[in-house]
């Protein structure tokens, strides 16, 4: 029987307001473009999606071989809703060993990847209308903050703090917040904090927190690290706990495989943070039912105490992402020195690199000047087959021409093609 699912109602009455004013990924958007093109043969320079394709980064030969034999041993039921033990205990145990934060047990969260952790993070401390602070760009932040009917309060940042918050932008806005979301390395930026600015901030928060007294509501950080493995040169990776041992009741962190192992797939996150709300965090999840599969889980867990297979794969994946960032980043700093309207930001961590095309008010030779982040997009995708993402994707504001470049799905022979193709488009303005 076919179904009829005609109704005489329409337009909101059929979801919810929060759900009839929720907009989708414009990310995801843009990608199933960008697939579309690939699977009508185009040529394309895929720098789009955060993710890893497996034919340039596989996961852990070790943790492929853990999943098996934990499936062949019948590890598919139910885990705990709030992750298997043997995991929590060597996310306890990483911390200590690479991070040097001692944290218990009851401190960790296993969830199916990092985006319940953010969710469970917001559901567990955001009441309707509390205030969220959050550096525009961003990932993802204005999103939640519609989902739970909080006020989003955008901190614009730009390329002179490597579109980084500072203390000085974050300073005037703290007094009445109740979550501070922060990032390093950064989504969409491909930037990382230094010890003096991360110090300050922590400082700023727990100053805040003293103003408010033991009967107020605390001010919280959620901070994402979840790509703290991925980080390049001289480039180091900081902690809020870490640099102030007093901001360990305020922080939550956000963390996972997912891009450390290149294992996004496999939907392995946890949560470490106070234990009193990590409790809350874990039965909203639970209620949810996003739990990371059990022998995900348990593979997982054997793979993070193997340290010596985990290092030689972290050095591995790091010199893989860390050739593709520099040629990408060489390529466009060698396009710039011949005049053309583009330059990058050196990449520090993560997988992405900050482009900007100046290409606004430029004609080609066709056609009506490019005016938009969009049109310019569009410009380099079909005569350069160059995919990248504007900052718009990320709650940026303006048509300011700068664009995410994600270089996990790519090759080097990859990027050497794209960047001929982006000057040869790139030679069509005028």
């Amino acid at each position: 029987m076919r179904l009829n699912y005609d109704t005489p109602f329409a337009g909101p009455a059929l979801v919810s307001s929060m759900a009839g004013g929720l907009k989708g990924s414009e990310i995801l958007k843009i990608a199933g473009e960008v697939r579309a093109m690939k699977a009508a043969g185009r040529d394309l320079l895929d720098l789009t999606v955060g993710d890893f394709a497996a034919d340039q980064f596989r996961i852990p030969a070790e943790l492929a071989a853990g999943i098996a034999q934990a499936l062949e041993k019948g590890e598919t039921n139910y885990p705990p809703s709030n992750g298997m033990q043997a995991l929590r205990e060597a996310v306890v145990r990483l911390y200590a060993r690479e991070l040097g934060l001692e944290v218990p047990v009851e401190a960790v969260v296993i969830a199916g990847g990092a985006r319940p952790i953010i969710y469970g993070t917001y559901r567990a401390l955001i009441d309707p209308g509390d205030r969220v602070l959050f550096p525009a760009p961003s990932w993802n932040n204005n999103h939640y903050v519609h989902l739970l009917g909080a006020e989003g309060v955008p901190i614009v940042v730009g390329p002179e703090s490597r579109f980084l918050p500072t203390p000085e932008l974050l300073a005037p806005h703290l007094e009445g917040a109740r979550l501070l979301s922060l990032c390093s390395p950064q989504n969409p930026t491909g930037t990382a904090f230094t010890k003096e600015s991360l110090q300050s901030i922590c400082e700023l928060v727990l100053a805040e927190n003293r103003r408010r007294g033991p009967g107020g509501r605390p001010l919280y950080v959620m901070f994402d690290q979840v790509y703290w493995m991925l980080t390049f040169g001289d480039t180091q990776h900081f902690t809020p706990p870490g640099l102030v041992a007093e901001m360990a009741p305020y922080t939550i962190f956000v963390d996972g495989v997912s891009k450390g192992l290149a294992a996004t797939g496999l939907r392995v996150g946890f949560g470490v943070g106070p234990p009193e709300v990590i409790k809350r965090m874990s039965d909203i999840i639970g209620h949810m039912g996003a739990w990371a599969p059990r022998a995900e889980q348990v593979a997982t867990a054997q793979f993070l105490d193997n340290v010596p297979a985990l290092t030689a794969y972290r050095a591995k994946l790091r010199e893989g992402v860390q050739t593709r960032l520099q040629m990408l980043y060489a390529g466009i700093e060698a396009l710039k020195a011949k005049g053309y309207p583009i330059e990058a930001i050196p990449p520090m961590g993560a997988i992405y690199l900050t482009i900007r095309l100046a290409a606004h008010g430029k004609r080609p030779n066709f056609g009506d000047p490019l005016k938009t982040n969009d049109q310019v997009r569009r410009f380099v995708l079909d005569h350069a087959g160059f995919a990248l993402v504007p900052f718009q994707a990320f709650a940026f504001p303006g048509e300011t021409g700068w664009f995410r470049a994600s270089v996990g799905a790519v090759g080097p022979t990859d990027i050497e093609r794209g960047l001929v193709r982006l000057e040869a488009a790139l030679k069509m303005l005028r």
